[in-house]
């Protein structure tokens, strides 16, 4: 593959005569944001004080020095070098390469021989799966997938939120109020009103809360009752949850959550108490952290009880022994940030350096009227009842563009969800979204429809030419480079949304890949016959490959005809 930068720094490094390094030469190239003024440029300030000439003198006199291999021309223009590559040799060449590697396009070995453990989704037992889940699940699935890309092996963990005292009170409020054929008729929505009732019960009458510890507390010690209608809504909770994730085509490696550690927390307790790191306070047990300017870490509460962090902490030396991480993500919300920072600082004060290759990755919320969700307080809105109704709007709009469409609900389904899926995924993952059903199934503009609509007109021309596409031969129009030149940027951009943790990286180039083939099939005679024409239809296929692989890797699928 050609490296346009490193020819570039090349060429420079042999006119400069040693005046900077090859890496500081790189350092300096930039990308003009005005196709007019070249490829690349190079900004000559640095060299001022060395020639103890002006930078545009600099640029002037070395500009006509530079010449190489895909190298069009370079000029001056004030103090900067602009360079301008061959748009058939240069192009020919990566469309070649990308046509010959297909869906391999993208594809790196930076994680060759290393594991990426992913704990995301995670949601709550007896509740529902609602659009407050969606972040973490699409979030971790396409960081997921952008490991893998990038060679890693990829863990995916469902870190289900499967004890605590939430089950104390919800024991408590089916105990109360349940009703067991109400449970098996409509199981989610049947507990979901019993925890938030136990909540509005609990307001007036504080005991309740007493009376739910007390059950947690049972639980743990192996209550036979207990036992069963933790099992029971587990249970059924996870037939829900798979559900939404066939729909959402997310699978994970492991669904243990937080219950699966119950029995592997006192080893680590006990390791705490042989290095002299827990202390007592209030009666409870906690690691104190005032070098790293964090609160104590709670370990057991003073009934013994144990915590969420007791729990992580379990399960962060259970998925290092058992899969010897190389990173291990936590895509959690940002509320979250300083439990993280206590679990880490808890396990590098037992003397594990391995805790530097654990990363929080926090995002912001959906909002709802300005506020956060709540399932306690019923501020809900359902993912699986979103995800249907995509479903249902986008074959209203298929039906009504394109009535003789083959499998209609097969392709409705698909951008119905690649809908919800690329609307929280194009935002910075940092950023809150306020949820508007509208925005996300909004099918123009910058949204996941595009996309696909997009590539699905790219596959249309390839279905309608009868030549075969060929990069034997460039292209020298200035649409078709400003298409191959992002094209060319794939895989550093897959290696960007994955160092850098933000498939929103992905998911922006991928908008700016399908407006540039729009631009340039309004301007080029794509199908016309003449001596370009292989080359013209292996530049549609080019930009299938890359739309389609970016999308497959957001998690989106990838409709061929809509």
């Amino acid at each position: 593959m050609i490296n346009f930068k490193a020819i570039f720094t090349a060429q420079l490094a042999s006119v400069l005569n040693g005046q900077l390094s090859d890496e500081a030469i790189a350092d300096l190239i930039e990308t003009p944001k005005n196709p007019a003024h070249g490829d690349l440029a190079f900004p000559c300030f640095t060299l001022a004080k060395a020639f103890r000439k002006s930078p545009a003198s600099i640029a002037g006199e070395t500009a006509c020095l530079i010449q190489g291999p895909h190298i069009e021309k370079a000029e001056a223009a004030g103090p900067y070098i602009n360079i301008f590559f061959s748009k058939e040799s240069a192009g020919a060449v990566i469309m070649e390469k990308i046509l010959n590697e297909g869906k391999e396009y993208g594809q790196l070995n930076d994680g060759a021989g290393k594991t990426a453990v992913l704990d995301f989704s995670s949601p709550n037992i007896a509740k529902p799966f609602s659009m407050g889940h969606l972040r973490s699940t699409v979030i971790g699935n396409a960081l997921g997938s952008l490991a893998e890309k990038c060679g890693y092996t990829a863990v995916r963990i469902n870190h289900l939120g499967d004890w605590g005292t939430q089950f104390g009170k919800l024991i408590t409020a089916y105990t109360k109020w349940g009703s067991p054929d109400k449970v098996k008729e409509n199981p989610i929505k049947e507990l979901l009103s019993l925890y938030i009732r136990f909540h509005e019960e609990a307001e007036a009458n504080p005991a309740l809360e007493d009376e739910a510890r007390s059950w947690f507390k049972e639980l743990e010690n192996g209550n036979e009752q207990a036992q069963a209608l933790w099992s029971w809504f587990r249970e059924e909770s996870l037939k829900e949850f798979q559900r939404v994730y066939d729909m959402l085509g997310i699978h994970f490696d492991s669904y243990n959550g937080e219950a699966f550690y119950n029995d592997k927390m006192e080893p680590v307790i006990e390791e705490l108490m042989a290095k002299d790191l827990l202390a007592e306070s209030d009666g409870a047990e906690v690691v104190q952290l005032p070098d790293e300017d964090l609160p104590p870490c709670l370990i057991k509460k003073s009934d013994g009880a144990t915590l969420y962090a007791t729990r992580d902490l379990a399960a962060a030396f259970y998925r290092k022994e058992t899969y010897q991480f190389d990173h291990s993500l936590y895509i959690v919300g940002q509320e979250q940030s300083i439990h993280f920072r206590q679990v880490k600082s808890v396990i590098k004060k037992m003397g594990y350096e391995w805790a530097d290759n654990m990363t929080h990755v926090p995002f912001g919320l959906y909002l709802k009227d300005g506020k956060k969700m709540s399932t306690r307080k019923g501020r809900v809105i359902l993912l699986e009842e979103v995800l249907n109704e995509a479903i249902l709007l986008a074959k209203t709009n298929i039906e009504a563009k394109n009535p003789g469409l083959e499998n209609k609900d097969e392709v409705a389904e698909a951008v119905g969800i690649g809908a919800i899926l690329f609307h929280d995924l194009k935002n910075d993952r940092m950023n809150n979204i306020e949820f508007s059903l509208e925005d996300m199934l909004t099918f123009e503009g910058e949204t996941g429809p595009y996309l696909q609509y997009t590539n699905a007109r790219a596959y249309s021309l390839l279905r309608k030419a009868d030549d075969i596409p060929s990069a034997e031969n460039g292209l020298s129009d200035s649409y078709s480079w400003e298409i191959i030149k992002l094209l060319y940027q794939y895989p550093e951009k897959i290696r960007q949304s994955y160092m850098q943790l933000s498939p929103s990286v992905l998911a922006k180039y991928l908008i700016d890949v399908a407006q540039a083939f729009n631009k340039y099939y309004g301007q080029v005679r794509i199908l016309e016959k003449d001596n370009s024409i292989k080359s013209r239809l292996a530049l549609v296929k080019a930009v299938t490959i890359v739309l389609s692989d970016g999308m497959q890797t957001l998690g989106m699928k990838v409709p061929r005809q809509m």
